[in-house]
């Protein structure tokens, strides 16, 4: 690294920093970019069996060393150590799901007068990846793992606020057998290493997760090259709550709450059937109460803080302290803490209602009927994610399919797996990733006819 400027990581439980990272240039992730081009070339030639059992060599690795990255992951973005462990866990569970897509990655043969016709999927070359802070390992193998294996290299540029656990995960691919070169990681700030990894000729695609504001000016940058982009944005997601749901568990404050809140998928607008609008209310109320709110290294905390003081202030800004609203609580001194909060007094168009706050914060809503609950939910600039929940299969079904968003729960509050396609509809994002169809993303379709009738004569 050039080292003309460093990163400093703080704990956001305590203000302490705990790293300095360098912070990366643009001759920096030129030479990076130039490096995984060459490392490419050997990677694409590795026979499909070869390169599957390195992935799983890796992914076996990165289990060895689950709670060393959990640990780093706890003191660099402050999730609670439950979490960190379930996503070092899922990094592991990506590479080997990706991994036996390797062998499968195959064409097709169409029929056609005259020949043979047959389509290759021939990797793209090297995949720029830009990893947010509030998931930095799973977000990270997100677009790692599948591209590396359908032939790509990959650099990857994580968030400044969370490099530890990328350049960790690059040195053990190192250690499992991956080729030097191939997995590289460039920190750095986003309009310094981000904007210089976008407008690097050598990459051939880049996959971004973060704002959606900082996601069209991606989109921009990569226009300018005609260079294909995967973008994972906002979310404003509804919890659409209906008078014969099971209230308690669809009222999980924890659809909202988990990571801090921190989740383009977190359910923040909890729309509720005006009939069991107080009883839902009141179960909300003790839900928040009963919220430990703490140190994220102790196995007790469900939620820890959020990851920095300008985060903090954000959200400061959107929710006054005088809001009308049900509290839990959250631990005073240093930190970057907020309490668990659900807004009861706003109207359905107001800024906090449909913009995204992105803390633990959600707004309480009450809708008449089911035409009233599809209006409000689709009332927003973003369609990530969403749950739905009825006893009437006939309404869910409907409601399901009315709903603008990508990812869907009926009777559920999950969002993602790493083998069901995700992705968002208008402003929260472009394309999907995840699922049977990821490597294929990272992929360019070469068409081959072949004449069987042979020279004219």
């Amino acid at each position: 690294m050039s080292q003309l400027y460093e990163l400093d990581v703080l704990n956001p439980a305590t203000e302490e920093v705990i790293a300095t990272v360098p912070g990366a240039v643009e001759q920096d992730v030129n030479a990076a970019v130039h490096r995984a081009g060459r490392a490419q070339q050997a990677w694409a030639a590795v026979a499909p069996s070869d390169r599957a059992r390195l992935l799983r060599r890796f992914a076996v690795v990165v289990d060895e060393h689950r709670e060393e990255l959990a640990q780093l992951e706890v003191r660099e973005a402050g999730h609670t150590i439950g979490n960190a462990r379930w996503e070092a866990g899922n990094v592991r569970d990506l590479l080997d799901y990706a991994a036996g897509g390797v062998e499968r990655l195959a064409g097709r043969q169409i029929p056609v007068p005259g020949g043979l016709d047959v389509t290759f999927l021939e990797p793209l070359g090297v995949v720029g990846v830009i990893a947010p802070w509030n998931f930095p390992m799973p977000i990270a193998a997100w677009g790692t793992a599948p591209a590396l294996a359908a032939g790509n290299a990959v650099v990857l540029k994580p968030a400044e606020t969370t490099p530890l656990t990328a350049l960790r995960l690059a040195e053990l691919a190192v250690e499992a057998g991956l080729p030097e070169h191939l997995f590289q990681v460039v920190p750095g700030y986003g309009h310094i290493a981000g904007e210089s990894l976008v407008r690097q000729p050598g990459i051939a695609k880049i996959v971004f997760t973060g704002s959606t504001r900082t996601g069209k000016r991606v989109m921009e940058l990569c226009a300018d090259q005609v260079k294909p982009v995967t973008l994972e944005l906002g979310g404003k997601s509804p919890n659409i709550v209906f008078a014969d749901a099971d209230l308690t568990t669809a009222l999980d404050p924890f659809s909202f709450l988990d990571n801090a809140g921190q989740d383009c998928c977190a359910r923040t607008r909890i729309l509720v059937q005006e009939s069991v609008y107080d009883e839902a209310r009141d179960l909300l109320a003790a839900a928040l109460e009963a919220v430990v709110v703490g140190d994220p290294a102790d196995e007790k905390t469900q939620m820890g803080p959020l990851i920095s003081r300008r985060q903090l202030e954000r959200v400061r800004a959107l929710v006054p302290a005088d809001a009308p609203g049900l509290r839990g609580s959250a631990p005073d001194g240093p930190g970057f803490w907020f309490a668990p909060t659900v807004l009861t007094g706003e109207a359905p168009d107001s800024e906090a209602a449909r913009e995204e706050i992105f803390g633990p914060v959600a707004v309480l809503l009450p809708f008449t009927d089911e035409e009233d609950a599809i209006r409000l939910a689709n009332d927003t600039p973003y369609g990530l994610s969403g749950s739905l929940w009825t006893r009437d299969l006939g309404r869910a079904l409907r409601v399901s399919r009315a709903v603008k968003a990508g990812n869907l729960s009926v009777n559920s509050h999950s969002s993602v797996r790493y083998w069901t396609p995700f992705g968002g509809y208008k402003q929260s994002g472009l394309g999907r990733e995840l699922g049977p169809d990821a490597l294929t993303a990272f992929t360019e379709t070469k068409n081959v006819f072949i004449s069987t009738e042979g020279p004219a004569q």
